[in-house]
């Protein structure tokens, strides 16, 4: 081997051994890489704001916090919804140390402005709306002074938490607002579009998807890597059967179901839709945290005795106790006693109108049948109130009073009370007995003739 010929192997061998040294540095610096790169973890906030939406974004954001989120985007669209389960989010959000993104994609309205408020920044799809913070009731009329109060002082510290001006949030929460330098109708609630949002510094930028929020300037984190946090099937669920218009309507499924049941042979569709109905009642409160097992097992006892009584009468206890325990474990599994008046008062509305119904034209059928006492004192079972002198029929006398209709008849050797047929009688006329049922004894006035004799 030449010089030429080691010079080249030990090159090579040199280039082996550096090689070698440097996969690891390599793969620590990928590593490192990795590591730098941000998480965002984007939560959806659709449909109405509920105490489900409140429970699932609880879950959420501490899975946010649990799994080093470097940041939160709220990814908002709903119409609003309860005050007080807004009022919930909004601690949640301000617990939550993660800086948080509230991403109006498209409107965050009513409780959904409140919401994004309480959010360290905002940014606004270029389509999105803001604002309508208004407080209506049940019946969609405004809310009550004091709820008003509440909510405009709410609103009034969700904007000057993060530097904004309050007269605006104001403005969206009442229609007495004063804009000089904004041209706002009076009259109305105030609606901020993404332009007016970023002129009036209620919106740090525009941006048609996720992407294009997180390479804004003022949020800086193009690249990042997005976890999006989905609503499992329980949560929605949940969600759907604590939505205060869905409450009632699953109480009067079950109430109906069950008294349907009752004059249906055995047990039917009717009783599985009613229990069905209920479960989802239990399910979707227990899910969402609002209940335990106590309601649950408060409201099966009362099922219970409500069995009891129908298949042993015990007077009534037995039912008013069960009805008693079944709405006792319904308000403890509610989250608003308000909600569960309304709701227990449809129910028990529909139930007793449907009730009443159905014993006019189905009578007694079914499991009522033994809550319906049938017996009746019949003469064929041996009871008898008045004997019934059958054997009188036919026979004739002579009336001893005026029959105006009733009076006094003589029939051989017996005086009886007796009716005629219908107008008057006079005293002394021949009369023949036509029909008796018990005491009552009708007669005929007949031809007084040799043909017939008094007997």
């Amino acid at each position: 081997m030449n010089w030429s010929s080691k010079a080249i192997l030990s090159l090579s061998l040199a280039a082996i051994f550096l090689g070698f040294l440097l996969v690891p540095v390599q793969l620590f610096m990928v590593a490192d890489t990795e590591d730098d790169q941000s998480t965002v973890f984007v939560i959806p906030i659709e449909q109405t704001v509920e105490r489900g939406l409140e429970k699932f974004l609880e879950r959420a954001l501490s899975d946010a916090e649990s799994n080093g989120a470097d940041h939160i985007i709220l990814d908002i669209d709903t119409p609003g919804g309860a005050v007080d389960a807004a009022g919930n989010i909004a601690q949640l959000l301000n617990q939550t140390e993660t800086e948080i993104t509230a991403y109006v994609n498209p409107n965050a309205i009513s409780a959904g402005a409140y919401i994004a408020l309480n959010a360290d920044r905002i940014v606004m799809h270029p389509q999105g709306s803001m604002g309508a913070a208004g407080v209506i009731d049940g019946s969609g009329n405004a809310a009550e002074d004091k709820a008003q109060s509440y909510w405009l002082n709410q609103m009034k510290n969700a904007a000057e938490k993060n530097g904004r001006d309050p007269a605006f949030a104001l403005a969206m929460a009442s229609t007495n607002h004063d804009l000089p330098d904004y041209n706002s109708p009076e009259g109305t609630f105030l609606t901020l579009g993404a332009a007016d949002a970023i002129e009036v510094r209620y919106s740090e930028g525009t941006a048609s998807s996720i992407e294009e929020l997180l390479a804004l300037d003022d949020v800086g984190l193009e690249g990042a890597a997005i976890e999006y946090s989905e609503v499992s099937f329980a949560e929605k669920i949940a969600r759907f059967v604590t939505n205060p218009i869905v409450i009632p309507i699953l109480l009067t499924l079950g109430s109906l179901g069950l008294v349907l049941e009752l004059y249906t042979p055995g047990f039917g569709i009717p009783g599985m839709v009613g229990l069905s109905a209920l479960g989802l009642f239990f399910f979707g409160h227990l899910f969402a945290g609002f209940a335990g097992w106590e309601a649950i097992i408060l409201f099966a006892v009362g099922v219970v005795l409500i069995v009891i009584e129908i298949f042993v009468p015990g007077f009534g206890v037995f039912g008013v106790l069960g009805v008693a325990a079944m709405i006792g474990g319904m308000f403890l599994a509610s989250f608003s006693t308000a909600t569960m008046l309304l709701a227990i008062g449809v129910a028990l509305a529909v139930s007793i109108v449907a009730a009443v119904i159905l014993f006019r034209y189905l009578g007694n059928r079914g499991p009522w049948k033994k809550m319906v006492l049938n017996a009746a004192t019949t003469t064929e079972e041996g009871y008898i109130s008045n004997e019934t002198q059958s054997e009188l029929i036919s026979m004739h006398g002579r009336a001893l009073t005026m029959l105006r209709p009733g009076g006094s008849a003589q029939f051989g050797e017996e005086r009886l009370d007796v009716v005629s047929e219908g107008g008057y009688i006079e005293q002394g006329s021949l009369l023949k007995v036509v029909y008796t049922s018990g005491s009552r004894i009708v007669v005929r006035e007949v031809e007084n003739d040799r043909n017939h004799k008094e007997e």
